[in-house]
């Protein structure tokens, strides 16, 4: 191998679409991969599989190599939303990967995105062991907590931050996205303050992800994937919940781009699917 092969990862979520160029380039005798750029657009109620095909060209024109120079596109998330996709690959297993790729010590890894949370044991190669997932109420993921941040006149960026400084913290009642919110709405007319309604609400999702990895039997180290991995207040909350009702220490980690765990996933799952097929994938618009 001479020269440089790219794949291309696209994770289209609820809210967010991801993309990652990994790169393949051979170093002492072996092929080693590094991500060279990554770029998420909101949908902001476009229509997802535009904003994807926008993605992709942009992120592969940025480079200099166009989408002919690309490989292998692996798709995850709602990848049907994909026309250009090269092969599909589960949102589980490409988190999973991911997650491994920031940490190759991990051994638990927890998406927390937009729609709902689960929680991932894998093995020391990345590879999917068991799973647990949070149901479909709305209350258990990002969205929710967007939506609270929102009424409360804050951005989802600035949440985090907001939620460390609470006293005492009030979590709401209700075990649905609706009768939460009006707990909220009651909590605000009753003069709690903002910091610590936020950080009641984490800990209510925190709940969640917290019994989703006892189920589980997580082991550390946790990694935590996803949108929610930059909100300092959802790692805090977690990692307080864990020291409460788990005997086990736990570790918890994230990284500076959690966001594009599944992305980058499916750019990794994406290469190894192109080697083992000899190099014949190319971009054609077919599962692989």
């Amino acid at each position: 191998m001479t020269d440089s092969i790219y794949t291309l990862g696209i994770d289209v979520g609820g809210s967010v679409i991801k993309a990652v160029l990994t790169e393949y380039a051979e170093e002492s005798g072996s092929v080693k991969s590094r991500v060279v750029r990554q770029r998420m657009e909101k949908i902001r109620k476009r229509n997802p599989a535009t904003v994807a095909d926008d993605l992709l060209k942009s992120i592969a024109n940025d480079h200099g190599i166009g989408l002919e120079g690309v490989a292998y596109v692996a798709s995850t998330g709602e990848g049907e939303m994909v026309e250009r996709k090269t092969g599909h690959f589960y949102g589980m297993t490409t988190h999973a990967r991911g997650a491994h790729s920031f940490c190759p010590e991990a051994r638990t890894v927890v998406d927390m995105g937009a729609l709902y949370a689960r929680a991932i044991k894998i093995d020391p190669t990345g590879r999917v062991l068991d799973h647990k997932m949070t149901g479909q109420c709305a209350s258990g993921s990002g969205q929710f907590i967007e939506n609270i941040s929102r009424y409360l006149g804050l951005s989802i960026e600035e949440v985090g931050d907001v939620s460390l400084g609470a006293t005492n913290p009030e979590q709401p009642s209700g075990i649905c996205a609706v009768l939460a919110e009006t707990d909220v709405i009651n909590m605000v007319s009753r003069g709690i303050s903002t910091p610590n309604i936020i950080k009641g609400i984490h800990l209510s999702v925190a709940t969640r992800i917290v019994r989703l990895l006892l189920s589980l039997k997580a082991e550390s180290p946790i990694v935590l994937t996803g949108g929610l991995g930059l909100n300092k207040g959802m790692v805090q909350a977690v990692e307080e919940l864990l020291g409460k009702d788990s005997k086990q220490k736990h570790t918890v980690l994230t990284h500076p781009a959690p966001i594009y765990a599944g992305a980058i996933g499916a750019s990794l799952w994406g290469g190894y699917r192109y080697f083992r097929l000899g190099g014949k994938a190319r971009v054609n618009g077919q599962n692989a």
